[in-house]
């Protein structure tokens, strides 16, 4: 079958077609047609060569792509699927996403039959809004009416924490963004307020239970100050900086703060059983049109296309593509 691979670190030139065996379906398996893959920032990340030196980051060569859509191709024993069956998956441990054929463990795997919602709309957002979910349920337990802070606030993650930080009990939901043409594009995702991360001294004297930094640097260490006594920062991804500053743990400590890591990969790894009620919690903010992403479909021939405009920033709302 038909796969794109990140060959060696580099620009979108090093995504290239290969043939790979097709995969067979295990127990508790399933394999997948895939109509459509997602384009995440860890697919550029990885293809720059940004995370080389952690262990925890694939290598190439490697076929990227986290989330798919299409139909059930094999089922294998226990998997509880059919063939034909309408399908997408949440984050996939060992990606492999950019192909014809994608194997999948059945607990990553949600039925869209009836759903009403479209491939494309889910497989850019189902998977984010489930990490979104279970970082406010089991990395941290959103305090009732708490105020949120979300970073990056057009990221692909980020853009969909007001619904489901509303969805479990939040009273406000504040959003940054870079550039102040971005704030307009941030509103209409749902949020409260949107400032910009370059003035969060507009924030001065306010303070969040929880805030949610997908971005770091240097605006992780400012957002500290923001926190409410006993408040979290969940750290969800690094996409605005290679380095990673030094928390004061004394700072920390004196505030009564806490800065916690959610990686969603690694957590529905070690034990996919949070992925399905979690997928059936937020499935509704798709079906009844709270969430509805921007998205922009490209053929998977057009990956380094869809790679280019990732590394240029020209990316409005999710890359997808499709077979």
């Amino acid at each position: 079958m038909r796969a794109l691979s990140i060959t060696r670190y580099g620009g979108p030139e090093v995504l290239e077609e290969i043939e790979v065996p097709e995969p067979v379906p295990g127990p508790g398996e399933v394999t997948i047609t895939v109509s459509h893959a997602s384009v995440g920032l860890i697919d550029a990340l990885i293809r720059r060569g940004t995370l080389a030196e952690y262990d925890y980051a694939p290598k190439p060569p490697l076929v990227p792509g986290l989330e798919v859509a299409g139909t059930i191709r094999a089922a294998g024993p226990d998997s509880g699927f059919s063939v034909g069956d309408e399908v997408v998956t949440l984050t996939l441990p060992g990606m492999g996403g950019y192909a014809d054929v994608k194997l999948a463990p059945a607990g990553l795997v949600v039925p869209l039959a009836g759903s009403g919602v479209e491939r494309a709309q889910a497989v850019a957002g189902l998977a984010n809004t489930v990490t979104a979910y279970l970082s406010l349920t089991e990395a941290v337990r959103l305090p009732k009416d708490a105020r949120v802070l979300v970073h990056g606030a057009l990221g692909g993650l980020a853009s969909v924490y007001p619904e489901v930080a509303r969805l479990l009990g939040a009273r406000e939901v504040v959003g940054t963004v870079r550039r102040p043409e971005q704030v307009e594009a941030a509103k209409q995702l749902g949020f409260d307020r949107v400032v910009l991360s370059g003035e969060l001294g507009e924030l001065s004297g306010e303070r969040f239970e929880i805030i949610v930094d997908p971005v770091g640097g240097d605006l992780r260490i400012e957002s500290l100050d923001l926190l409410a006594p006993m408040g979290r920062m969940l750290v969800v991804g690094s996409a605005g900086s290679e380095t990673a500053p030094m928390v004061d743990s004394n700072a920390v400590w004196g505030k009564n703060i806490g800065v916690l890591g959610f990686n969603v990969g690694g957590f529905l790894a070690a034990d996919t059983a949070p992925a399905r009620p979690a997928a059936d919690a937020v499935l509704p903010l798709y079906t009844e049109g709270r969430i509805r992403l921007p998205v922009t479909v490209l053929p998977m021939a057009q990956a380094r296309e869809a790679h280019r405009r990732m590394d240029a920033g020209e990316a409005v709302g999710r890359l997808v593509l499709a077979n």
